[in-house]
Parts: structure tokens; C-alpha cells; sequence
């Protein structure tokens, strides 16, 4: 974290209550639809299923709420479709007097494999918590219970841990109270529209429909709170589809009433029990994408008076990258050594050149946010450096022998560092073409690892004139989700390796991620290539 050599004290210290009676002012409220099973399932292996499991068969719900659940013991349940609410469950005796309680397992599930997979020996590198199994005891028979936590999930394995020998009871209703603020109708795509085309746009909607609560949520599963990476690519879905754009602005605006005493945005804020920032958790790209969606936020609403409001803490985010740029205008690793850059779920990712380039995108993006609010004069010499900073990229980066961009000591290829120069506009249209083509046929260079940088890869494919290329990447990577049986899109996906995990266990992967929901910005914000 930079050192406070710029502000003495706190220089939002003044502002940060207003900015908080902003975001609650701008708080929609929550739409509740209630949902019920909609058939008994069983789990079977299957290797060529997702990670190995699948669901099959149609069992009766009636049947099942008829029938003693003292002799079935265990069953699955589908919804049909993802969720994100509070589940409900009603028991009731069926003969003989209840004379002790009932104790049940309940394991909910976005993807099979997860009720199906043990979580013991838990060897995950996040909170066991966050895995979705509770253990419920019944003490009064009839009741309804409801689980108090909040779950996101299709499929439910209900398991009888201990009941009496002298009455029996069935599980008579189940339902699930889901929650949202996308509540807008969304526009048809138009009637030419490809079949898979259409399907994933369908997934994407219902992956941001439920990331979007009362902030955009990275994952209603986990981790339930406003990353800011996760908001700038929900914010662009959600511009041309749903328009929430209130959502947007209090996300914005919590972000910058949390932000560290210096003014360093944090990666990560959670609202309850009253809002408050993950402290010490600072991202450098992420606080410079927040200046981009800040831009796009004044762009889809005119909400000047917004932008002017926040573009203190925009200013201040830049004066902070600058700290990171050396006398020649390169983007310097070792003074950066213990900041944390993210990019991609790609330990081997060298980030040097992704960061040069990431820079050029969000200064060119802070200049013209400038020009809207008329404070082009405070950022007066931005311009001048990102200059300085393409022509020390294309000196010390371009490869000219391999026509690629390379990244740190060991000059690594990846397709994270063409992408970023290209958002950038270090490389020009047909030099961007090449290295970009190049660096995703090369066997060594380094891929993407998440739907994450995979929304820059199509960005960067259209931006440079790839529409074929960049339609192609929708259809086999997003339509590779969904073949594989996806109703929300993933936190992580890798098309040879399924049970790949950025926290050492899958199941505790995010199966409806706020930053694979960008097919739908996409397909619906580039018509002629998608529809």
C-alpha cells in the first residue's frame, strides 16, 4: 500500500458520510418471487458430466410430500433453475404421537457435483463456512423452518440423521423466497438470432440477475459482497440489459466512502452489518477500473452531478498509480513487488506489461471522464505521460522479433499482455491482429485462466477489427459452460480441466459469478456480430 505521501490527513474525511447517505439513497429494494421443487432426482457418476456427476430421473413431488420420509431417509431435489433466497421446509407426522425432535441434514448445491462430492477432508484455502450444509433440528412437529442463512443453489440433498421409533412424519411443502433488484424487463434479442446465441445470453441474464441484490454481488454462493473488478463488468451487462443503474451508483458510492484513509480504493466492501471495507485489501487494476466504470456509469445515465461528485476519489486513484510508473514511463515491478495485482486466477501470469497497458486504458478513460466534468485542468498532464508510457511499452515490451508483447525479466508471451496493449492502444490495428492471433496459437504462451480475462480477450478481438474471432470465444467458451450443463455461469472455467480451483477445492468454486455474465453485454451491445 502506498505510503500517505500526498495527504497528510484523511482527504475524504469530510465527505464520506454524504457519500454513504448517497448509497442508501440509492439502495433498490429487493423483488421476491417464490419458487418450489420441481422433481425428485438421483445422483449418478458419469465422466463425461461436469466433474464427473449428474442428475437423472423425474420423481413426483407430490409423492414425495406424501410419503414417510422415516423410510426414505435421504432424497435429492432440483428447482429447475439457480436461486438465490431462503429455503423453507414444513414437517408433519403422519402417524403416531411426535414425542422427540427431528434432526436433518440439508446440503444445497449450483452444480451437482457439489452435493455429491464429501466436504470431508476439507482441504480448501478459504472459510469451510462457506460451504452450503446445515444441520437443522425440528422440535416441534408440524412447523415450518426456515434456514436463516441466505443460499444460492438449484439442487437440495435432504438427509434424516436421527428421528424417534414411535411416530413417523413426511417433509409436506419446500419452497425458496428469492431475492433481486433486477426487475426491468429486458429487450428481445432480435428474431435472427442464433439458437446458442440466444441460450447463453439466457444464462448470462440469469447469471447477473442473481449477483444483483442490493450491491452487484461477485457470487450469491461466495463471497457475497461488492468486488470492484466484479462491479465494472456487471455494471456494462446491466446497461443494456436490465438498467439498474441505481445499483450501480450505490455501488460507486460505497466503494468511495470505504476507501482507505489515503484515499486507495479497497478491492472489496460488505454492507452488513453496517457497510465497511475488507481493510488492507487493494488491487491496483481494480482501483483504476473503477474510474472506467465510473466513466460508463456518466455515459449510460448523464449523471453528471454523480461523476462530479466522485471524480475526487477517480483524481486520487491515478495519483496513487503514478507512484508506480518509473522516470522512463514503465510500469516499475520492484517498487510494486508487495502491491497486489490480479488480472486473471493465473499464478504463473507475469503482470508487468498487462499492468503498463491497463494503465494507458484507465488514464486515457480518466482524461475523458475529466472533460465531462469539466476537470480536464487537474489531470493536465496525463496525457503527456500516457504518451511517454506507449512509447517506453513499445520500447522495452515489443518484442520485434517475435512481433509480440513480452512481460518481466524472463520476456513472458501471454495472451493477458497482448490483450491489455491492445486495450490500451499501444499496438496498432494489424499489429494488434498479429500478436493477438499468435500469442492464442503458441503452445507455451500463457492462456486465460477465468471468464474473467476473458472478457478482455473479446473485448480486445472486437477492438481490433476480430469480430469473427471474438463471436467464436462466445460460442465455444461461454457455449462450453453451458454444453457442460451451466443454468448461471462460472467463477472458473477451464475447458481441460474441470476441477480446476483457485482455493485447492472445487466445490468451493462460485458456479454463478458476477464476471462471467458478460456474454449479455456483448451480444446485445454488438448486434451485427452477435445477433
Amino acid at each position: 500500500m502506498p505510503m500517505k505521501s500526498v495527504f497528510s490527513q484523511d482527504p475524504f474525511e469530510t465527505t464520506r458520510k454524504e457519500w454513504l447517505k448517497k448509497a442508501e439513497e440509492a439502495k433498490p429494494e429487493l423483488h421476491q418471487t417464490i419458487k418450489q421443487p420441481l422433481r425428485v432426482v438421483h445422483l449418478t457418476e458419469d465422466a463425461s458430466s461436469f466433474q464427473g456427476w449428474k442428475t437423472y430421473g423425474n420423481g413426483n413431488i407430490d409423492e414425495l410430500y406424501s410419503s414417510s420420509f422415516k423410510e426414505m431417509k435421504e432424497t435429492v431435489v432440483d428447482f429447475g433453475e439457480h436461486l438465490t433466497g431462503h429455503f423453507s421446509f414444513q414437517v408433519k407426522a403422519l402417524n403416531g404421537t411426535p414425542d422427540a425432535p427431528l434432526r436433518f441434514k440439508f446440503t444445497f448445491g449450483e452444480v451437482p457435483s457439489e452435493i455429491a462430492v464429501p466436504f470431508e477432508p476439507f482441504t480448501g484455502t478459504l472459510s469451510r463456512a462457506w460451504l452450503q450444509d446445515e444441520i437443522i433440528t425440528v422440535t416441534q412437529i408440524p412447523s415450518t423452518i426456515t434456514i436463516p442463512r441466505r443460499l444460492a443453489f438449484r439442487y437440495v440433498k435432504i438427509e434424516l440423521l436421527a428421528s424417534s421409533p414411535y411416530y413417523d412424519f413426511c417433509i409436506n411443502s419446500m419452497e425458496c423466497a428469492t431475492t433481486t433488484s433486477a426487475v426491468n424487463a429486458v429487450e428481445p434479442l432480435l428474431p435472427t438470432t442464433n439458437n446458442e446465441v440466444a441460450a447463453i445470453d439466457k444464462i448470462g441474464l440469469n447469471t447477473l440477475k442473481e449477483c444483483m441484490q442490493t450491491v452487484y454481488e461477485d457470487g450469491p454462493k461466495r463471497d457475497q459482497r461488492l468486488w470492484i473488478g466484479d462491479l465494472y463488468l456487471e455494471s456494462l451487462a446491466n446497461t443494456y440489459s436490465y438498467r439498474n443503474h441505481n445499483l450501480t451508483k450505490r455501488s460507486l458510492y460505497l466503494l468511495a466512502a470505504l476507501s482507505a484513509e489515503n484515499g486507495f480504493l479497497h478491492a472489496n466492501v460488505f454492507e452488513t452489518p453496517e457497510p465497511h471495507a475488507q481493510a488492507g485489501t487493494h488491487i491496483l487494476d481494480y482501483a483504476l477500473l473503477y474510474n472506467v466504470a465510473l466513466l460508463e456509469y456518466a455515459k449510460a445515465t448523464g449523471d453528471l452531478p454523480t461523476a462530479a461528485d466522485l471524480w475526487p476519489i477517480a483524481k486520487r486513484q491515478v495519483e496513487i498509480a503514478k507512484e508506480y510508473i518509473s522516470e522512463e514511463g514503465i510500469f516499475d515491478v520492484e517498487k510494486a513487488k508487495n502491491l497486489w495485482l490480479f488480472f486473471d486466477w493465473k499464478d504463473s501470469l507475469d503482470k508487468q506489461a498487462p499492468m503498463q497497458g491497463l494503465m494507458i486504458f484507465a488514464f486515457n478513460n480518466t482524461i475523458e471522464l475529466a472533460k465531462m466534468v469539466g476537470k480536464s485542468d487537474e489531470v493536465k498532464d496525463l496525457s503527456d505521460l500516457v504518451q511517454k508510457m506507449k512509447k517506453a511499452a513499445r520500447k522495452q515490451m515489443f518484442d520485434k522479433s517475435l512481433g509480440l508483447i513480452v512481460s518481466g525479466p524472463n520476456k513472458q508471451v501471454s495472451l493477458a499482455s497482448q490483450i491489455w496493449m491492445i486495450m490500451g492502444g499501444v499496438l496498432m490495428k494489424e499489429e494488434a491482429k498479429f500478436t493477438i492471433s499468435k500469442a492464442a496459437s503458441m503452445e507455451n504462451s500463457v492462456k486465460p485462466g477465468s471468464p474473467y480475462l476473458y472478457h478482455y480477450y473479446v473485448e480486445a478481438l472486437i477492438k481490433c477489427g476480430m469480430a469473427k474471432e471474438a463471436r467464436k470465444i462466445i460460442v465455444t467458451y461461454w457455449g462450453g459452460m453451458m454444453k457442460k450443463g451451466a443454468d448461471t455461469f462460472w467463477e472458473v472455467y477451464d475447458p481441460t480441466n474441470e476441477k480446476v480451483s483457485p482455493y485447492n477445492f472445487y466445490p468451493i468454486n462460485s458456479y454463478c459469478h458476477a464476471w462471467s455474465c458478460t456474454p449479455v453485454y456483448f451480444i446485445r451491445k454488438y448486434p451485427a456480430i452477435f445477433q
